[in-house]
């Protein structure tokens, strides 16, 4: 059976080429049916260029709005009740879509999916957790990596708890290991944010290893690894970075240096499969954890290869149940629950 995900087509900087583009590639290799969410002539008329009389299971819903990513997410979020993101959500919310992807206003697509979807309790701002790699193979979960730019330590408390739940439900880590990003392992060492976090998470019933640094989160160390939303996208877009020019200098040298064809043919191979494991399109969007509902979150410089990896994620989670799972989870283990809700409170949308 195909599994429906909405797709908020006008995302992306570059929207809605690369929606389209990637729903197609989705439709093409996934038990999918893709809902394209925004104005339906513009959509239409693109479709059908590219379609040129394929038939996918490809749907498209009007949406008169656009949520722009220079806007003020609440203010957004507020006055264009008739957006993209808004229709798609409710497309979830009311069971006509298992998933809902955007590439668009992380900001806004946070607050409507909170106000939407609604979050879980005890779950003040959702957050975004994104799978880094790791030189141990296994992943290492990152949150928050851009829903929530100031946070307070309670915040991050219960980033603790949602990142430790879904590392354990989803990915399989029997007892994942938490780490607060900071300056120095040292209880002491931060800024007032993570000095506040620390004996919160300490506190907190999971396996918290204390303070970690930049390099764990590619070294293995741990499993979890917690922070506020602009630190978490600095550091996404800053390993991003580094991936990219690693990858253009070890292509320049290989193409000095390698001259026989089997031994080029072999580095090639080995080159294809080192930037397939470093490159953020192959890994589509960050879920957004501790919302009642799929709700994935890609960069604003998707292509149609990130949107297509967005949609497989969301068919992933749709399929295994993840974010039941999660809920239940939560809902199950009161200790985590309640710890993480004590911490604090705060409802303020940004």
């Amino acid at each position: 059976m195909l599994i429906d995900i909405a797709l908020d087509a006008v995302g992306s900087d570059k929207a809605p080429e690369p929606e389209i583009r990637g729903a197609i590639l989705a439709c093409r290799a996934l038990p999918v049916r893709v809902h394209l969410v925004g104005p339906e002539p513009e959509l239409r008329d693109l479709l059908d260029e590219h379609l040129e009389n394929e038939d996918l299971p490809i749907a498209i819903h009007h949406a008169s709005e656009r949520i722009g990513m220079d806007e003020k997410a609440a203010h957004a979020v507020r006055a264009k009740r008739d957006s993209s993101m808004r229709v798609g959500l409710k497309l979830v919310r009311e069971g006509k879509a298992a998933g809902f992807v955007t590439a668009g206003n992380t900001g806004a697509a946070m607050a409507t999916a909170k106000m939407v979807l609604g979050a879980l309790p005890g779950v003040d701002r959702p957050a975004l957790a994104t799978p880094m790699p790791t030189a141990k193979g296994n992943p290492c979960v990152l949150l928050d990596v851009g829903a929530n730019v100031d946070c307070k330590a309670h915040n991050l408390a219960q980033f603790a708890v949602m990142g430790e739940m879904y590392a354990r439900t989803v990915l399989k880590i029997r007892q994942p290991r938490v780490g607060l990003l900071s300056i120095g392992e040292e209880e002491s060492k931060g800024n007032e944010l993570t000095r506040e976090a620390f004996p919160l998470l300490k506190a907190l019933p999971i396996h918290f290893i204390g303070n970690v640094e930049g390099r764990d989160i590619f070294n293995g160390h741990a499993d979890v690894i917690v922070c506020d939303g602009f630190v978490g996208n600095v550091a996404l877009k800053t390993s991003e970075g580094v991936g990219r020019f690693v990858r253009d200098v070890l292509r320049e040298s290989l193409t000095r240096t390698v001259t026989a064809q089997v031994g080029a043919l072999l580095s090639r191979r080995a080159f294809n499969d080192f930037r397939r494991r470093l490159d953020y399109t192959e890994y589509g969007g960050a879920p957004l954890l501790g919302v009642r509902g799929v709700c994935i979150i890609g960069h604003g410089s998707s292509n149609d290869v990130a949107i297509y990896n967005s949609i497989r994620v969301a068919h992933e989670f749709a399929k295994t149940a993840a974010n039941e799972r999660l809920e239940h989870e939560f809902a199950s283990q009161p200790r985590r629950g309640a710890a993480a809700q004590e911490a604090g409170s705060d409802t303020a949308i940004q």
